[in-house]
C-alpha cells in the first residue's frame, strides 16, 4: 500500500509543478493551434515513438481519427509505428534509425505536423524524423521530459514534463495529449458539435 501511494504521490507532484507552469500550458496551446491550423488546411498530424511512446503515438492519432469526447467527422491523423511491414522492411533494408524518416520520406507533406515522443529526447530514429519532417517543411513537435537539448535544436514547439522518470513523463503525455486533442475538438466543432456549422475538415467536403 506505501509503495501504491508513493508512486500516486509522486505524480500528484509532478502535475502540481505542472499548473504552476504557465510556460508549459502556454506551449500545450501553441501545440494545439499548431495542428488545427494544419488540420484546417487540409493536412494531417503524424505521431512517431517507440515502446510504450509508441502506444501514446496510437492512442493519441486514434482520438483524433475516431472521436474523443463526441460523435464528429474524423480528423487526419496517422501513427508511424502500426504497420509492421512496412517497418520491418525499412529496418531490413535500411536500418532501425530510418523506420519513421522513411515513412515521412513517403507520405509527409508541406503544412503537415509531425509530433515525435520521446521519454529521453535523444531517440536515434525519433531524432532522424525530425530532421526529415524539417526537411519537407513540415512543423515539428516533440514530446520529452525534463532535458531536451537534442529537440530543442529540432523542434518547433515542445511539450516539457518535468521529470526524469519514463513512467511518470509517459503518464503525462498521454495526460496533455488528451488535453491537446480535445483543445483541438473544441476549436474545430464547438463545445456541442453541430454538422450543419462545418462545411469542411482535412480538406474533405462535408
Amino acid at each position: 500500500m506505501n509503495f501504491i501511494k508513493e508512486e500516486m504521490h509522486k505524480t500528484q507532484a509532478i502535475i502540481l509543478r505542472m499548473l504552476d507552469d504557465l510556460q508549459l500550458q502556454n506551449e500545450v496551446q501553441k501545440i494545439a493551434e499548431r495542428c488545427i491550423q494544419a488540420l484546417q488546411l487540409g493536412n494531417k498530424i503524424l505521431f512517431a515513438g517507440n515502446g510504450g511512446s509508441a502506444a501514446d503515438s496510437q492512442h493519441l492519432a486514434a482520438e483524433l481519427v475516431s472521436r474523443l469526447r463526441y460523435n464528429r467527422p474524423g480528423l487526419a491523423a496517422i501513427a508511424l509505428t502500426t504497420d509492421t511491414s512496412a517497418l520491418t522492411a525499412i529496418g531490413n533494408d535500411y536500418s532501425f534509425q530510418d523506420l519513421f524518416a522513411r515513412q515521412i520520406e513517403a507520405i509527409g507533406r508541406p503544412g503537415d505536423v509531425l509530433i515525435a515522443i520521446s521519454t529521453s529526447g535523444k531517440s536515434p530514429n525519433i531524432l532522424k524524423a525530425l530532421e526529415t519532417a524539417r526537411a519537407r517543411k513540415m512543423s515539428t513537435i516533440g514530446f520529452t521530459g525534463k532535458f531536451s537539448s537534442f529537440f530543442s535544436e529540432r523542434c518547433d514547439l515542445i511539450l516539457n514534463i518535468p521529470s526524469m522518470e519514463t513512467p511518470k513523463i509517459q503518464e503525462c503525455h498521454i495526460m496533455m495529449g488528451h488535453i491537446i486533442c480535445a483543445l483541438i475538438e473544441e476549436e474545430i466543432f464547438g463545445s456541442q458539435y453541430n454538422p450543419d456549422k462545418i462545411t469542411a475538415v482535412s480538406g474533405i467536403e462535408i
